[in-house]
């Protein structure tokens, strides 16, 4: 059965952790900036329903991406790049994961917006 009140908890920590994080994580406010500046820019061309969905798409997975890279990197905090030489290395990885991310989602923004903006 599903308790009400524990569900809205949850709901009230994952707000907490996404203000956290664009608080205080620099990437995440200006991936933010341009999904909304992609946002817009969909709305002024008018794309499909199938471009909104893989803009959506892109959108969420590098936000996902950075929240995870976020959380990854308190972890390995812990630990420490004294403690163990994998802890630099785990950071690393992460951010070329939010990167590469980043990158498929702007090669997706350049094929869906450009022959918006050319023709």
């Amino acid at each position: 059965m599903i308790r009400i009140k524990r569900l809205f908890k949850s709901f009230i920590y994952a707000f907490k952790g996404l203000k956290k994080t664009f608080v205080e994580e620099q990437n995440f406010k200006i991936q933010t900036f341009f999904a909304l500046v992609v946002i817009v820019l969909g709305a002024f061309f008018r794309i499909s329903k199938i471009e909104w969905c893989i803009i959506v798409f892109s959108i969420g997975t590098v936000l996902l991406m950075e929240l995870a890279n976020s959380a990854v990197e308190r972890v390995t905090d812990i630990l420490k790049p004294r403690i163990h030489d994998y802890a630099k290395e785990i950071k690393d990885i992460m951010a070329a994961a939010v990167f590469l991310a980043s990158f498929v989602a702007a090669v997706v923004g350049l094929i869906i917006f450009l022959p918006y903006i050319l023709y």
